[in-house]
C-alpha cells in the first residue's frame, strides 16, 4: 500500500508503504581487520545526486570526530526502501541507519524493529528537538526515532481566479473553504480544489478530522470519530460531493490529479509543500506566475499538518552505539540548518528553526521564498495529526471507503460514519 501525496520536497510527506519483502542486497556492519575499523551503514532515500556532496562532507565531518569508525552510505530509490528494509529486517542484515518516515516506521516499530532509543538518548538532548515532532516517533510510549528533516504544508492559490471569482482571500479553515468552492464555482465554472478519496493515496481528508476537532482513535485504539462533530465533517465532504463542488474523479483519482488540475489552471487552490511553487513555475509558468502561497487550510483547533522524516536504528544493528551517535550527528541543528537549506526543507530542532532564513525574505523575493517563511510560521501548531499507528492504513480505508458510500448515495452518512468505526475495530 503506498501513500502518492507527497510533500516531502514535494515529494515529501506522510507515506506509508508495505510491499512484499526482498531479501537487501546491503551488507552487514563489518569490522574491519586490515584497518582495525569500525563499520557502519547508512541507508537514506533518493538524495543522489543531488546531496552527494552534502553527505560526503557530514559523513567526513562524523569520522573525523570518531577516529577508527568509518560510515557507507546507501542511497535507496524511493520505491524501493519499504521492500529493501522489510526484506533486511527480516534477514536480520539491516543496515545501522535508516531514514524512514513516521508511517512506515511505525508498522516495524510494532514488530520490535528499532531500538528503543529512550533508554540512549537523555531528555536533554530529546528537549533539542520540537516536542510535538518528535513524538512523530514515539509508539506505546518508546521513542523508535529521531527526527530528522519536515515540510509542513501550504495553500498554493491561482491570485487571478480567486480575483474573477471576486474573493479577496484564500480560505484560512474549512468553513471557509466551503463558502469559497461555492463561490468559484459560480463565478468561474471552475473548481476551487481536488482532494482524494483513494484509501490507498494522500491522507489529506483523514488529517482533517483532526482539525475539525475529531479524534480518530481513543487511548485503547478505538474508532473515536462516531460521534456527533465526526458525522459533521463526514456530512462536510458529502456535501460537497453531492453539491458539485468537488470533481467527480476525487473517488478515484490521487494526488496527482490535483497537481495535474491546478498546473491547468483548472482548480483555484491546492495543498502542497512550498517547495513546490518552483515546480509549478517550471512546469507551467503561466499558472507560476500568478500563484502565491499562504497558510494551510485548519479547523476548528487551529493545527496544522507536517511532513517528518526520521531516522531509526535497527535493533540488529551490530553497532549500536556507534549508529546512535551517527543519527544524533546528522540531525544536530548545524547539520540540518545545512542540509535544510541545501534542500529547502525545514529542520526539526528547536536552534536551527531560528535561524533568520526560516524568519523573514525580502517584500521582492519569489513566491517560493515567501512560501518558506510562511511554511515555517506554521511549525509552532504543526504536528503529525495521524498518530503512529500500526495500521494506519487500515483506519484511512475504513473511513474513505464509507464516505465514498455515502457520496454515491449507497449509505446515509450516519450509517457510514457506523460502519467505518467498525470496520477500524474488527480490522
Amino acid at each position: 500500500m503506498k501513500r502518492k501525496s507527497w510533500q516531502l520536497f514535494a515529494v515529501f510527506g506522510l507515506v506509508g508503504l508495505l510491499l512484499a519483502a526482498v531479501v537487501s542486497c546491503s551488507k552487514p556492519a563489518v569490522n574491519s581487520q586490515a584497518n582495525n575499523t569500525q563499520e557502519i551503514e547508512f541507508w537514506t532515500m533518493q538524495l543522489q545526486p543531488q546531496f552527494t556532496e552534502y553527505f560526503n562532507k557530514t559523513i567526513a565531518g562524523f569520522e573525523a570526530q570518531n577516529p577508527g569508525v568509518k560510515v557507507r552510505w546507501v542511497d535507496v530509490p524511493w520505491s524501493a526502501m519499504e521492500s529493501k528494509i522489510l526484506g533486511a529486517v527480516s534477514a536480520k542484515n539491516a543496515p545501522d541507519v535508516v531514514n524512514l518516515n513516521p508511517d512506515f516506521a511505525a508498522l516495524l516499530a510494532g514488530r520490535n524493529a528499532w531500538l528503543d532509543l529512550d533508554s540512549r538518548i537523555p531528555q536533554q538532548v530529546r528537549s533539542l528537538y520540537l516536542p510535538n515532532i518528535w513524538k512523530a516517533s514515539v509508539l506505546d510510549g518508546k521513542s523508535f526515532g529521531i527526527p530528522w528533516y519536515l515540510t509542513t504544508g501550504v495553500t498554493i492559490y491561482n491570485t487571478e481566479l480567486l480575483k474573477k471569482a471576486g474573493i479577496a482571500k484564500p480560505p484560512a479553515t474549512y468553513a471557509e473553504l466551503a463558502t469559497v468552492a461555492k463561490q468559484v464555482k459560480e463565478k468561474t465554472g471552475k473548481f476551487a480544489f481536488f482532494v482524494t478519496f483513494v484509501p490507498e493515496d494522500s491522507a489529506e481528508v483523514l488529517q482533517s478530522f483532526v482539525q475539525m476537532g475529531v479524534p480518530l482513535v481513543d487511548a485503547k485504539g478505538k474508532a473515536a470519530f462516531n460521534t456527533a462533530k465526526g458525522k459533521a465533517v463526514f456530512q462536510y465532504w458529502v456535501d460537497l460531493y453531492k453539491d458539485g463542488l468537488l470533481p467527480q474523479d476525487v473517488l478515484v483519482q490521487g494526488h496527482r490529479r490535483a497537481i495535474e488540475l491546478y498546473q491547468a489552471g483548472e482548480t483555484t487552490l491546492l495543498a502542497s509543500g512550498p517547495q513546490f511553487l518552483k515546480a509549478i513555475s517550471e512546469n507551467a509558468p503561466s499558472i507560476g506566475a500568478v500563484s502565491a502561497a499562504a497558510p494551510q487550510i485548519t479547523g476548528e483547533t487551529g493545527k496544522k499538518t507536517v511532513a517528518v522524516m526520521n531516522l531509526v536504528v535497527p535493533r540488529d544493528s551490530k553497532r549500536p552505539d556507534d549508529a546512535v551517535k551517527f543519527a544524533l550527528y546528522v540531525t544536530n541543528s548545524q547539520n540540518q540548518l545545512a542540509f535544510a537549506k541545501a534542500a529547502n526543507v525545514l529542520p526539526s530542532t528547536v536552534e536551527a528553526l531560528q535561524d533568520g532564513y526560516f524568519k523573514s525574505v525580502p517584500a521582492d523575493a519569489p513566491a517560493a521564498d515567501r512560501a518558506r517563511v510562511i511554511s515555517a510560521s506554521g511549525l509552532s501548531s504543526a504536528e503529525l495529526l495521524i498518530p503512529p499507528l500500526k495500521d494506519v492504513k487500515k483506519l484511512q480505508k475504513a473511513i474513505y471507503d464509507n464516505l465514498q458510500a455515502a457520496m454515491l448515495d449507497e449509505k446515509s452518512v450516519e450509517q457510514a460514519v457506523a460502519d467505518a468505526a467498525v470496520a477500524w475495530d474488527q480490522r
